[in-house]
């Protein structure tokens, strides 16, 4: 169902913005309540603890769909899960205040620099304008804040079966992604990939080998992949109005090398570069 929203102008209603096809809420619950969904729950999860851990102090936002994740930072002071129309909202955490909002995307309803850490998950893909969005959340991210995008790979598996989520809308590349960070303001410091596992319910239980392997024999299989990306201050010395770019503060992230394995099935976030 496609929803649009109407405004008057001079006595007749004109579309104020028509929002996307998103799955909905009750596919999305239904999905992560299964095995390839915990799976991916599962990875994700390592993924961000490895980035930014309990989030300690840190006000965090997720955007699309999160609350499967936002449990993790126990240690951050405020975490609001933002929801779009489209998709629809659920109660969140299940016991206690609710913190989760329907949202439009595009006009997300925070005072600009309002959270520490900003998580993107299940929001790009169907999103109608995944610029105009993360434009929004860019706005609400404070000055030395740091926002991870986690979005389906485009030369992934997941991204080609349709009884998962990462099978609708846009998948992405890395370099896509960097791009599209790049135009709202932002500079990629870091990223990873993981889901080497293929959606297939035979496999799922030989997914720790999997991922093992597949990270280093087929990377280009990975079904997800995530992007860090922080802003950069300018510092413009005058009159001649030459510039030097000045990091805001030193990410907490301590990238590794590609070339350099970690322990376990849990990689960090390698650094941000040029080329895929």
């Amino acid at each position: 169902m496609v929803k649009v929203m109407t405004a008057c102008v001079a006595g007749r209603p004109r579309p104020a913005y028509v929002e996307a096809m998103r799955r909905s809420i009750d596919e999305l619950r239904t999905f992560y309540g299964e095995p390839a969904g915990a799976l991916v729950r599962r990875l994700l999860a390592r993924r961000l603890d490895d980035a930014w851990g309990e989030a300690v102090g840190s006000d965090v936002l997720g955007v699309g769909y999160a609350t499967p994740w936002l449990d993790a930072f126990v240690g951050a002071r405020r975490v609001v899960a933002a929801m779009p129309g489209g998709q629809g909202v659920e109660q969140w955490p299940v016991v206690g205040r609710n913190r989760t909002l329907l949202v439009d995307d595009r006009r997300l309803p925070f005072a600009a620099g309002a959270f520490d850490r900003i998580l993107l998950v299940h929001a790009l893909e169907e999103a109608d304008d995944p610029q105009a969005l993360l434009t929004e959340a860019v706005r609400a991210l404070a000055p030395a804040g740091r926002i991870i995008l986690a979005a389906a790979a485009r030369g992934g598996l997941w991204a080609r079966v349709e009884a998962t989520p990462f099978g609708h809308g846009r998948p992405f590349t890395r370099r896509q992604l960097e791009q599209l960070v790049r135009a709202v303001g932002l500079e990629p410091t870091a990223w990873t990939q993981t889901l080497y596992t293929p959606p297939w319910a035979p496999l799922l239980p030989l997914s720790d080998g999997i991922e093992q392997v597949g990270k280093h024999v087929l990377p280009g299989a990975a079904g997800l992949i995530l992007l860090e990306a922080s802003r950069h201050a300018y510092a413009r010395i005058r009159p001649q109005g030459h510039a030097q770019r000045v990091p805001v503060m030193a990410p907490a992230l301590a990238p590794r090398p590609a070339t350099q394995t970690a322990s376990g099935d849990g990689d960090a976030l390698d650094t941000a570069s040029e080329h895929p």
